[in-house]
């Protein structure tokens, strides 16, 4: 418990003295390989941009960029996204780049938009062999700041009347992937006309989307 309140601490300082490090960012998103749509969700990002603008003192380019795993230009942005409902597949080539590129301080969020997980599940086993996802305490700072989500990940979107989980993938004890499962935050993202979420619903998620945003770019 000590150690948790530490590490908010920790975090809750360097949210405040790094705020200036929010602004002039990029988010891009990932284009993969394996057929599914890694397009899906197209409004998501971009909301999420404009609220975290609005909300938290960022000042992060308002259109993303596509980006695909073995482009050498994804070193150039802190965070990547994806998401989608089918397939997907990482080539040699995308393994060495991604891990490469998560190395070096790179972060990736992957949100299940249903379908999804048994494929990334496979991927993110060739990307780390030797690490696994682990589900995230409640009390971790990324459910913590700026927002605070006392039970974890919000539940967003119905898949399987499961419970939301949130899972890191952590290598020498740095989170380098978030993976939102059976909630599908950019869901919660998208404009509200697409999936008829109510404005509270909308809320929860794009205030967690800005929590991983302040959590990526603050360490």
């Amino acid at each position: 418990m000590k150690k948790q309140a530490l590490l908010l601490l920790l975090f809750s300082a360097s949210y405040l003295l790094n705020t200036l490090q929010l602004q002039g960012q990029e988010v891009a998103i990932l284009k993969y390989q394996g057929g599914g749509d890694w397009y899906a969700n197209p409004t998501a990002v971009p909301n999420l941009i404009q609220f975290c603008n609005a909300n938290i003192g960022t000042r992060i380019n308002e259109k993303p960029v596509t980006i695909e795993a073995s482009d050498k230009d994804i070193l150039n942005y802190p965070m990547v996204f994806m998401t989608g409902h089918g397939n997907v597949f990482f080539s040699d080539m995308d393994i060495q780049n991604l891990r490469l590129y998560l190395l070096s301080g790179g972060f990736l969020h992957i949100s299940d938009n249903y379908g999804l997980d048994k494929y990334i599940r496979r991927e993110l086993k060739k990307l780390f062999p030797k690490a696994s996802l682990q589900e995230i305490p409640t009390n971790h700072p990324i459910y913590q700041q700026p927002y605070a989500f006392k039970n974890g990940l919000p539940k967003i979107h119905e898949h399987d009347l499961k419970p939301a989980q949130g899972f890191g993938l952590f290598v020498e004890g740095r989170m380098l992937v978030f993976y939102d499962y059976e909630t599908d935050l950019s869901d919660g993202w998208e404009d509200a006309s697409v999936h008829g979420n109510s404005n509270s619903t909308r809320q929860k998620a794009l205030q967690m989307g800005s929590n991983i945003i302040a959590f990526v770019f603050s360490h």
